[in-house]
């Protein structure tokens, strides 16, 4: 349709949320549906955070607010930051958004000019090639390895700069797999950066407080304060505080940036929900408990998912450091047929076969620019993960040559 801008074709819609929506669909029609393709806590918002945003509505707190946000919620954003990662952002330089997701476009579109190179380790969360194509740039997606832990190396980051590259963007702990990088992982990756002046880093911490077992999530300005001046750090309160509806994401950056950033955003959306703003400002400097008991819930999720899906045939699975993802491996099932009669070409054959005779949603990896790995979910009930794990195991056994 010659009406639609051709920018349009540089894009594809979500397939995480096609397969969440077609789920749901089947649900609606009376199937037995277990979804573990949305990536939502499950957890309800914490009480002191629905309050603060009851008492916005009930003060009239309902207007305009700064493009960037309010002071009260860029301050305590950026003394959260301080907090968690001991940086030294002002509220200056933080930019209050409708979602870490525009919070991406923001500085894509704010820095990008056509032909500029993002570094996008793979797999990686379906929208980010998407956001620096629709921003003119050119995604170099550059495939991590298993054995790696499905972590960039510094050699690999090496050999993908060009002239042309502007950004490295790096996601941890990560969406799709739940790979975090430690500080020394970070180290060699600052490392590399240090040698090459020209090319930022956009680091989404959004799953930064999902971690386990001791891991201690660090962000790349706290590593390595020398790429502060060319570092986003960006965050959000979606999954940490289980506030996805209320749509707050945040960037901190250097001041330039930020006002260019800011720019874009008055000529777009503007500020974002006063309510979820006072709301926001009660999450990030409130009462931050919360965040460990649900931290061990899904530790236990996890550890069940992992321990399932390692003894059930054609499938191996790692254990990851955090977010809310497992990422398993089901290249050992592709050529074989399921009891349903479906040939297992591909990770997307799997995965459609898997919610068609078994009731269970999950995610193909090619989505995630991985193929021969699914992602799942676990932030969903025990009871439900364990009769999903139940039923992918029946799939399974029922493969065929």
């Amino acid at each position: 349709m010659d009406f639609i801008a051709a920018r349009l074709n540089r894009i594809s819609p979500s397939q995480t949320i096609a397969i969440t929506a077609k789920a749901r669909a089947l649900k609606a029609e009376g199937r037995d549906i277990i979804s573990l393709s949305a990536g939502e806590p499950d957890f309800d918002t914490p009480e002191n955070v629905k309050q603060a945003g009851i008492r916005a509505i009930e003060a009239g707190e309902t207007k305009y607010t700064d493009v960037a946000g309010t002071l009260t919620l860029r301050q305590a954003i950026a003394e959260r930051l301080g907090a968690d990662f001991g940086t030294d952002y002002t509220a200056e330089e933080i930019v209050v958004s409708t979602g870490g997701k525009q919070s991406i476009f923001n500085a894509m579109v704010a820095t990008l000019n056509a032909g500029d190179e993002v570094i996008i380790p793979t797999p990686a969360w379906v929208s980010y090639p998407d956001i620096v194509a629709l921003a003119d740039g050119t995604p170099v997606l550059v495939a991590t390895r298993e054995e790696h832990g499905f972590k960039l190396t510094p050699e690999d980051l090496e050999a993908a700069i060009t002239p042309r590259t502007k950004w490295l963007m790096l996601n941890s702990p990560c969406n799709p797999t739940g790979a975090a990088y430690s500080e020394a992982e970070l180290r060699g990756l600052c490392d590399v950066l240090l040698r090459h002046p020209g090319v930022w880093v956009f680091t989404d911490d959004i799953y930064a407080k999902l971690v386990y077992d001791g891991f201690v999530a660090k962000t790349v300005v706290q590593v390595e304060p020398r790429l502060r001046d060319r570092t986003v750090t960006m965050n959000g309160m979606s999954k940490a505080y289980a506030m996805t509806g209320w749509r707050v994401g945040y960037t901190a950056a250097p001041l330039a940036l930020t006002k260019a950033m800011v720019k874009l955003q008055g000529q777009s959306t503007s500020n974002p929900c006063s309510i979820a703003q006072a709301a926001a400002a009660e999450a990030a400097s409130g009462p931050q408990d919360f965040i460990a008991e649900m931290v061990e819930t899904y530790r236990g999720r996890r550890d069940l998912v992992v321990g399932m899906l390692n003894q059930t045939p054609h499938l191996s699975c790692q254990t990851p450091e955090g977010a809310f993802y497992v990422f398993p491996s089901m290249k050992k099932a592709l050529g074989l047929t399921s009891a349903g009669g479906a040939k297992i070409s591909s990770c997307e054959d799997f995965v459609t076969a898997l919610l068609e005779e078994t009731g269970v949603a999950a995610v193909h990896g090619g989505a995630f620019l991985m193929p021969g790995y699914f992602r799942i979910s676990y932030a969903t009930d025990t009871a439900s993960l364990t009769e999903a794990c139940r039923r992918i195991q029946a799939f399974c056994d029922g493969l065929r040559a």
